[in-house]
């Protein structure tokens, strides 16, 4: 795969804010995003909105982070670093999406801004845990999604958003179509929970054209983090000048190579590892 381009000794990295939620056992949120940042050649900043506790096994609680102390984090990095992109994970509750999306506009992130936003919305747990209160699901809706250069949703996520049970292609593009008249510029369905079908296909609408991007299915149940990682690799990719389908391309590849890196950690599921580019000659 062609990978984003390294920095120099010395040189400032392109930039990315990930505002999310933290994983107390470094496999999801945004420890995920960091490491993946890291390892396409970006300098993570991040504006943390939740603290959760978890582990390898499940998640048995979260703290909010007042959401002006969110959006000052995000005025504070934006107005000193500056970002080439920036990614949401975890936003809890529906006063923190409210706060983030009021921030973004001020500071030109989002679909009508300078800087890209992916939009990750992360609604509950690999295991079920959830991550957002249910009332904030209309907040996602219809003042998150708006602002959106592309979501990347999961199944669960998909059919919590838009009542529709992806199960075939024709559901995913119904689907794709549901997300996209929410207002983001792009939606993709993720076709990595779709267990019954023999590859991973994951579905690109921008209103006009679908695009499809396969991979063959990897068998392992050390998953942890792959959907904050596909949506970090997707903000690197865009933060280094890739249009959406490039970005979306690259950040699949990405995702793969990091799922059959992935490997043991606790008694629960592993993480996938973007450290195989330290291998990489």
């Amino acid at each position: 795969m062609k990978l984003l381009p390294l920095p120099g000794p010395g040189q400032t990295p392109v930039r990315v804010l990930t505002i999310a939620g933290t994983d107390s056992g470094g496999g999801a949120g945004i420890q995920a995003d960091s490491r993946t940042m890291a390892l396409c050649g970006v300098h993570a900043c991040v504006a943390v909105a939740a603290v959760t506790v978890q582990n390898s096994v499940g998640v048995s609680g979260f703290h909010e982070i007042p959401p002006n102390i969110v959006a000052d984090q995000v005025r504070s990095v934006v107005g000193d670093i500056g970002v080439g992109a920036a990614k949401t994970g975890m936003l809890a509750s529906t006063a923190i999406i409210e706060a983030v999306a009021q921030v973004c506009r001020e500071v030109g992130i989002g679909r009508d801004g300078s800087i890209p936003l992916v939009v990750d919305p992360v609604a509950a747990s690999m295991h079920g845990d959830p991550l957002l209160h249910e009332s904030a699901l209309d907040a996602v809706r219809h003042t998150l999604f708006p602002l959106a250069t592309v979501v990347t949703p999961n199944l669960d996520e998909v059919r919590l958003l838009t009542g529709i049970e992806v199960v075939d292609d024709a559901t995913a593009r119904r689907a794709a179509a549901a997300l996209h008249a929410l207002g983001p510029r792009w939606a993709i369905v993720k076709g990595g929970h779709l267990r019954t079908s023999p590859t991973s296909t994951d579905l690109l609408f921008d209103g006009e054209r679908f695009l499809e991007f396969s991979a063959p299915r990897i068998e392992t149940g050390n998953d942890h983090g792959g959907g904050d990682t596909m949506a970090a690799a997707i903000a690197c990719a865009l933060a280094n000048g890739y249009p959406v389908p490039d970005a979306v391309e690259f950040a699949k590849e990405w995702t793969r190579r990091c799922l059959e890196a992935s490997y043991d950690l606790g008694a629960g599921h592993g993480p996938v590892s973007p450290l195989w580019r330290l291998h990489r000659s």
